[in-house]
């Protein structure tokens, strides 16, 4: 058991500084190209910070753990927008750029309900993954092509927000700093599956339910680093631009590699479709009636994203147990905190409304 808890620390320890390697050189190569800074946070940031995800969830697929790679992707979800802006927006009310609202936001609505839709079935199968994985290749080309059609001063505006230093400059440096981020990120994954696997044999809890909490918060440490600190530095689209776009690439990429690359494609849990794979999909549109309460998410709606981050976990938890207050703990949730939340966002979209017309 001590073992494998040291492998579970050394990989996020990996995934971390993989991630880090990669965003880092990606991130100064596409500015070199003219990439906008908010396409940057969609693409190169998000993406990169995403990489974890989809190692952890490559891998767990190629070892046979379909609920676990589920698991991880609908449960970093989760954790993105209610964790992840929820502390952000703690820091500092997050103003949101227009084409988030009106662009990335319904994508990712769109691409939550796509996958909803497949898992219905109880299986998303090899086709319905490679569509998957097509639609983010044809996002990804669609945004550069958006970008690059835009003025190049967002990007050289970026470009001084990336630290500066000799070493990395040169093209050869960024690209073996892509290349070693992906490797520390292929080892820690192999090294955090197969932890989480042991973890959840020995505590006798299910993959799925190991997947959406411990897994999930894992891999999403280098969304909550980058999030968090762009909110403090005053980089609201980074921090936005970021949480949003990983979510696509989850979706999209992520489950479309891991479906493609399983050879059976992916086997849904019952749970996970009864259960998480709604509150995913409730979780996205939650986003858009909080950003038209004035384009920011204010710091009390982020204390309600990780009251509700917080009790969804309580809930994982008193489920995988089997608890007898789980009936009551439920009723609850639906019968008032969620009414609650939304009579609330009602009266504040209708006090806001004025002031922006």
């Amino acid at each position: 058991m001590l073992m494998q808890v040291l492998m579970f620390l050394l990989g996020l320890v990996a995934l971390i500084a993989g991630a880090e390697a990669l965003v880092r050189g990606a991130s100064r190569l596409a500015v070199s190209w003219g990439i906008s800074p908010l396409v940057v946070g969609l693409t190169v940031v998000a993406f990169g910070t995403s990489a974890p995800e989809m190692a952890v969830s490559v891998g767990a697929a190629l070892s046979g753990s379909a609920s676990l790679a589920i698991g991880n992707v609908v449960g970093s979800n989760i954790a993105n927008v209610l964790l992840i802006l929820g502390l952000s927006a703690l820091i500092a009310p997050l103003v949101v750029h227009e084409q988030i609202i009106r662009q990335e936001i319904p994508i990712m609505i769109g691409a939550s309900l796509i996958v909803v839709a497949m898992a219905l079935d109880g299986a998303i199968g090899r086709v319905e993954s490679a569509l998957l994985f097509v639609l983010v290749v044809a996002y990804t080309v669609f945004l550069v092509v958006q970008s690059r059609r835009a003025s190049q001063s967002a990007s050289d505006e970026f470009a001084g927000e990336i630290p500066r230093s000799r070493w990395d400059r040169h093209w050869s440096v960024q690209v073996a700093m892509v290349l070693v981020g992906l490797g520390l990120l292929v080892l820690g994954a192999n090294w955090l599956v197969d932890a989480a696997v042991a973890f959840a044999r020995v505590m006798g809890v299910s993959d799925l339910v190991i997947g959406l909490t411990v897994v999930a918060v894992g891999t999403s440490m280098p969304e909550i680093a980058t999030s968090l600190i762009a909110a403090w530095r005053g980089q609201r689209d980074i921090a936005v631009g970021n949480v949003v776009g990983s979510n696509i690439f989850n979706l999209l990429a992520v489950l479309g590699a891991a479906g493609v690359l399983s050879g059976s494609g992916l086997g849904v849990p019952d749970a996970a479709r009864n259960f998480d794979l709604w509150v995913m999909l409730a979780v996205a549109f939650a986003c858009l009636p909080i950003l038209l309460t004035g384009r920011e998410i204010a710091r009390w709606e982020g204390a309600v994203f990780i009251a509700y981050y917080a009790a969804y976990v309580g809930y994982l938890v008193l489920a995988a147990q089997q608890h007898d207050v789980l009936p009551e703990y439920s009723s609850i949730m639906l019968s008032y905190v969620m009414p609650l939340t939304v009579v609330t966002l009602v009266v504040s979209f209708v006090r806001r409304r004025p002031a922006a017309d």
